[in-house]
């Protein structure tokens, strides 16, 4: 006969610096598999009519930053994913880098409540502070496995998945 002992109700909580983190471990590991990309496939590398790794990255710069300031200020601005980068690994990572200290610098500024409080991301998109983020490493996470299956074309083999 197995016996268990009921444990009390507690409220099991993620800390806002913790999600933080978890996001900052996830853009550090994409980082690394740009870093890994050579200059010229990194713009220029298709495969299935996918998007090249540089529009994949566009994408996550034009989401990551960009959503995470509406949900501060509380404003909505509509999706651009058309910036140029430069065409340069090193104006990628440099746009990456600034994207990284921004997300920093606003999650510092994050209103109480808005991890709850509903909006509409990118004047399009239904949820809510939480769900937006949430979407917003998902996303991420969704790119940067394209983009290790182009690095596997390449036979260049990727960074580690684990290690954030």
């Amino acid at each position: 006969m197995v016996t268990t002992t009921a444990r009390p109700a507690t409220a099991n909580s993620v800390t806002s610096d913790q999600v933080l983190e978890h996001w900052q471990g996830h853009r550090r590991l994409t980082r690394r598999v740009i870093e890994a990309f050579p200059e010229k496939e990194l713009f220029t590398l298709s495969v299935g009519n996918m998007r090249t790794p540089a529009q994949l990255i566009q994408e996550l710069l034009a989401i990551g930053a960009p959503g995470l300031r509406q949900i501060v200020h509380g404003t909505t601005d509509k999706l651009n994913e058309k910036e140029d980068p430069k065409n340069s690994k090193e104006n990628l990572l440099r746009l990456w880098d600034e994207s990284t200290e921004e997300i920093n610098n606003l999650w510092v500024s994050l209103p109480d409540g808005a991890f709850d409080k509903e909006i509409l991301a990118f004047g399009q998109y239904p949820g809510t502070g939480w769900s937006s983020i949430s979407y917003f490493i998902d996303n991420e996470i969704h790119h940067r496995g394209q983009m290790y299956v182009y690095l596997r074309t390449l036979g260049i083999e990727p960074p580690f998945f684990w290690e954030r």
